[in-house]
């Protein structure tokens, strides 16, 4: 009998420990879920106040600074827009206050900075949108500020010191004329764009009374900043592309061996050279002088549209261009290609259309050792005490050519100031390398002028980049404006 109970006890007391441990079981995975449950919401938490001091420090200036934030317009209710300035210390925007309060935006070259200053009426462009956030900043002396909030007065806005150079910018828009067109000049070891001209232009003094009438000319498009956002074909500036497929695919320029006769049929398409010129028997180096449209669409064929598209790309078509308000240029060709689009692709024409941004782009990549500098258009912001708030500092955007390439290319481009179609470049107190183009746009081979190039060859100071529409040859309309550009830049305008 006590054995019986004893037994029964013992049972008990298992029965016992297997529901307290049931029990602790369930405890701990209910404590795991409420862990998990409470890890989880840690670590968004967590995650949100690492993102507000990500936005505060980093991102929240962009975000005000963007077009689309009206609430920009509420910085103007206490502060006066700051002043545009160029480089040499030129007034290129500033705001006038009247003894009434009365604020007018002037910009006192009118339209010769038209497209790269922009407007602040009518919504805003060029600088004035991009520059708007530090334009309606002040850092003016604290006790200064106070005064003015004490007075009910405004507080002087901070100033936007820029790359643009007054002298430079005027020689090209003079330079340019009354055609239509654009005009870059850039720093290719900064990347400090220099000049940015477009035509047609407008004078941004009189935008408001003007406004419907620019806005419905279809025909000359004058608020379209054709520097930035133009689309071109490249005519036989895009050789250099080529050239560098070419180089990239065989190894070297030596051995290349190419007879002109004037014009080569494939497949029942033929290309001619312009004018028909016979250039006879060339190597690469001659044929890149000569721009020879039929050694070019003989290589294209050699090369094929897939590894063109490669290389071009390499190059930053079909990408976004590192500069704001800048429009991609297009490259269509791919393995499938005829043969008929792949020569005339090679050489320039075709589908390809490019900004001459891009192509001031490559240039400076070319210049600057394969280097592509990132652009840059503000260089500094001061207060209205002339102390600086900021400063640009150059940085590396992407390497597009090893040095070796970009040498072999300069190499061709030298060759072509001094042996082939810019030659009138030739003979200078200062060195120049660089690519005309004629690009066809109508059936009637009406054709745009193309001129990129570079000058003191050896240790480049200056890329620039010209097209005149309907200028005929690069070396006709393009390559004299770049002349004036470089003769400008080391003796003044």
């Amino acid at each position: 009998m006590r054995n019986a109970e004893k037994k029964r006890q013992k049972e008990l007391e298992q029965e016992r420990r297997r529901r307290e441990k049931e029990i602790i079981k369930k405890r701990k995975a209910r404590n795991r879920e409420y862990n998990f449950v409470s890890a989880f919401f840690i670590l968004i938490f967590v995650s949100l106040i690492g993102y507000l001091i990500y936005f505060n420090s980093v991102k929240s200036e962009t975000f005000i600074n963007s077009p689309y934030n009206t609430r920009q317009d509420t910085f103007s209710d206490r502060v006066v827009r700051g002043k545009i300035v160029s480089s040499d210390g030129e007034v290129l925007a500033q705001t006038n206050v009247s003894e009434d309060g009365t604020e007018e935006r002037v910009y006192p070259y009118s339209n010769i900075f038209a497209h790269v200053v922009g407007y602040d009426s009518n919504g805003k462009s060029g600088l004035e949108s991009e520059a708007n956030f530090q334009l309606l900043t002040s850092h003016a002396f604290f006790l200064e500020q106070m005064k003015n909030e004490f007075r009910g007065e405004k507080n002087a806005g901070d100033n936007v010191i820029t790359t643009l150079n007054a002298s430079l910018q005027t020689t090209a828009y003079n330079a340019l004329g009354d055609r239509k067109g654009a005009v870059i000049a850039i720093e290719p070891s900064t990347g400090k764009i220099l000049a940015m001209v477009s035509k047609p232009d407008f004078d941004p003094n009189d935008i408001e009374e003007n406004w419907d009438s620019l806005v419905s000319d279809e025909t000359n498009s004058s608020l379209l900043n054709r520097a930035t956002m133009g689309q071109y074909p490249p005519g036989s500036t895009f050789k250099i592309v080529t050239a560098l497929d070419y180089f990239r695919t065989k190894g070297s320029f030596e051995g290349y061996s190419y007879l002109c006769e004037g014009s080569i049929t494939m497949e029942d398409h033929t290309i001619r050279c312009y004018n028909s010129t016979v250039h006879g028997q060339e190597d690469f180096y001659t044929a890149f002088a000569n721009s020879c449209n039929c050694a070019f669409a003989e290589i294209g064929t050699v090369l094929g549209g897939k590894s063109l598209r490669k290389t071009s790309e390499d190059l930053l078509f079909n990408k976004s261009l590192p500069l704001k308000n800048s429009r991609k240029s297009s490259f269509t060709l791919d393995e499938s290609s005829p043969t008929a689009l792949v020569m005339q692709t090679a050489m320039g024409q075709g589908n390809t259309l490019v900004s001459p941004l891009h192509m001031a782009l490559i240039t400076s990549a070319i210049a600057n050792g394969g280097i592509l500098m990132q652009p840059y258009l503000i260089d500094q912001v001061q207060n209205n005490a002339g102390e600086t708030v900021s400063t640009t500092e150059p940085v590396e955007y992407k390497r597009l050519m090893t040095d070796n390439e970009a040498n072999l290319l300069g190499k061709l481009m030298k060759n072509v100031v001094t042996n082939g179609t810019a030659s009138a470049l030739n003979g200078r107190a200062y060195t120049v390398a660089g690519k005309t183009g004629s690009a066809e746009f109508d059936e009637n081979g009406s054709s745009h002028s193309w001129f990129i190039g570079y000058c003191n060859a050896d240790d480049p100071d200056l890329v620039v980049a010209i097209i005149v529409e309907n200028g005929g040859t690069g070396s006709e309309a393009a390559v004299p404006i770049a002349g004036q550009l470089f003769d400008a830049y080391y003796y003044g305008g």
